[in-house]
């Protein structure tokens, strides 16, 4: 005879344990930890930013220290280094989320710092000071303050121009005037020309002087410049891209300075075709809020056009009469 098992009731049977998907229980053990505050995690990834424009700062003002020891290469590598330091710190806040008022104000500071001050400094300790009278020193000494004061108020201009939201979309793919990073590199060109050739011409007081005084107008000056934020590159052009930097980056290591003067000759050069693109894109208003790369083709296609209708247009050029022994014709003389 089969054995009947006692029916149990849903009440009376064992309660089976369910188990939660991975994700649900470690969101439940997150929540019975300790949660952070968001205050305290963007004060974590604050700190990151504002950390490389403090060692921005400090190598620009351990550059002036080393210039001044006579250590120039040391001095000229470590304003290289605060150059690159300022050059990431932004980009550092943006990808984390992290830019604050502060932080602007931070690295607007050591922008002055290291770029007005420490150059002008640095300039005037290896060639303006050495080896000249005291009236040539103090005259040396105002041509710094002078280049040193250019650039602060290159700065302050640059602050205002990014509260204008009114500006048409073109004015971002350029500069007003020369940025602070590139005139200082260009303010340390006679150095540069000292380091590669040895003395000569190019640091003597009267040239240094002037170069000082043409570099700080052309910061506070309304020439356009191009910025790097609107250049894009074209698949194409990558194999030759990349084989410029392979030699620049032969050059850094065997010729440093000879690198600093192509790179300085190469921005002086853009400087007039910048002010003709930005001018192109001034008259031609309707191009205003297109991307730089539509107006660059447009640009081109201009150009391509206006050869055509030229070369259309063109005449075969008449020989010289005289040069064919032909007179012009004359009608009959009146007595």
């Amino acid at each position: 005879m089969p054995r009947i098992r006692p029916h149990r009731r849903p009440a009376d049977r064992p309660r089976r344990r369910l188990r939660l998907p991975s994700s649900v229980r470690r969101t439940e053990e997150d929540a019975r930890r300790p949660r952070r505050s968001v205050g305290s995690a963007r004060a974590g990834r604050m700190i990151v930013p504002s950390t490389l424009t403090i060692l921005a700062l400090c190598a620009g003002l351990t550059a002036v220290r080393s210039a001044d020891a006579g250590n120039v290469d040391l001095a000229m590598g470590l304003l290289v280094l605060a150059a690159v330091f300022d050059g990431i710190d932004g980009r550092v806040a943006r990808m984390m989320d992290a830019t604050t008022k502060i932080g602007a104000e931070l690295d607007s500071l050591a922008d002055a710092i290291n770029f007005g001050v420490a150059p002008a400094l640095i300039v005037y300790a290896v060639v303006l000071r050495d080896n000249q009278s005291s009236a040539a020193q103090d005259f040396g000494w105002v041509v710094a303050l002078l280049f040193c004061a250019a650039i602060v108020l290159r700065l302050a201009r640059f602050n205002t121009l990014l509260d204008d939201h009114d500006a048409p979309q073109y004015t971002k793919d350029y500069f007003v005037g020369v940025p602070a990073p590139a005139a200082a590199v260009m303010a340390l060109l006679p150095i540069g020309l000292q380091q590669h050739f040895g003395e000569g011409w190019w640091v003597s007081m009267p040239v240094v002087a002037a170069w000082l005084l043409f570099i700080g107008l052309l910061a506070v000056s309304r020439v356009p410049t191009l910025s790097m934020k609107s250049a894009n590159i074209r698949p194409s052009a990558l194999a030759g891209l990349l084989f410029i930097v392979a030699a620049a980056a032969a050059l850094m290591f065997t010729f440093p300075y000879l690198l600093m003067i192509i790179i300085v000759s190469a921005y002086l050069i853009h400087i007039p075709f910048a002010w003709r693109s930005q001018r192109w894109a001034a008259a031609h208003h309707e191009h205003w809020d297109a991307p730089a790369r539509d107006r660059r083709l447009q640009r081109r296609d201009e150009r391509r056009q206006a050869v055509a209708d030229g070369s259309r247009r063109r005449v075969m050029p008449q020989r010289s009469t005289a040069r064919l022994g032909l007179r012009r014709p004359q009608g009959p003389r009146e007595d």
